[in-house]
């Protein structure tokens, strides 16, 4: 049977179509819920075994990136999204402002809900950064999401709040833990803090982070939006390899494997 996946959408979210997509390519069971439907009961988190936090703008980024939509979550959803984490078959994405949305509920990187450890924030540069990245997978993170996807990655971002920052201490038990699941890299496969190779300035060269579980992944570019050749720009010049599809590949066979 296929994994249910919960596809959260808020006012402003507007990659939801391509993360429902991604998940359904995938051989997922997804399904594009507004927040609202889990507030008044008619949705609930315990039935579907995989969260998804797509990108876009909820509520039109009022205050910071991700900040009434983690409010949501931890206020009215806070008791539900702690079953959901405690469950051992459950998994959590959260892409751009799905990633921002996770920080900023506590989830990651610690899965402390309620508690802010990391942020993402302004860009570097002052603007908005729409672009094909270049990024690589931590060979010593052990999230089963990021299994067999080696060498480096190409993907887009769209972001005006993608930096990662935080303090010293955090940044070293982050590191330490292994927490880091993709770094932006120059040409020759390097970690990097130049622009724009590295597009925001994040620490590090920090792309997306995962909690200790391995269970829940956020990341600032869309793999949902590299699950087929043809959206490369390149495609008609050679072979693509298609570097977004492994991920949700990846998620679903987690979830099918641990099922109850």
């Amino acid at each position: 049977m296929k994994p249910k996946v919960l596809v959260l959408k808020a006012d402003g979210t507007n990659r939801d179509y391509e993360m429902s997509y991604a998940f359904n390519v995938a051989g997922g069971n997804p399904k594009i819920v507004h927040v609202n439907e889990l507030r008044n009961g008619s949705e609930k988190m315990s039935d579907y075994q995989i969260l998804a936090l797509p990108g876009g703008f909820a509520y039109g980024d009022d205050i910071v990136s991700g900040k009434i939509l983690a409010i949501e979550l931890t206020s009215f959803l806070g008791q539900e999204m702690r079953k959901f984490i405690d469950r051992k078959d459950t998994a959590i994405i959260g892409v751009c402002n799905g990633f921002q949305v996770l920080v900023r509920t506590g989830l990651l990187p610690f899965r402390k809900i309620g508690e802010m450890d990391v942020t993402l924030t302004n860009n570097d540069s002052g603007h908005f950064e729409c672009r094909w990245i270049k990024l690589k997978v931590n060979g010593k993170n052990n999230s089963k999401f990021l299994q067999g996807i080696d060498g480096i990655m190409w993907l887009p971002i769209a972001h005006g709040e993608g930096k990662f920052l935080t303090d010293q201490k955090t940044l070293k038990e982050i590191e330490n833990k292994n927490l880091v699941a993709f770094r932006y890299v120059d040409d020759n496969g390097s970690p990097t803090q130049k622009y724009p190779d590295n597009p925001n300035g994040s620490l590090n060269a920090i792309v997306g982070i995962t909690d200790e579980t391995g269970r829940i992944l956020g990341m600032m570019p869309h793999p949902e939006c590299f699950i087929r050749a043809e959206q490369h720009p390149n495609w008609r010049r050679g072979t693509v390899k298609v570097d977004g599809l492994p991920i949700f590949e990846n998620i679903v066979k987690f979830a099918k494997e641990n099922k109850k």
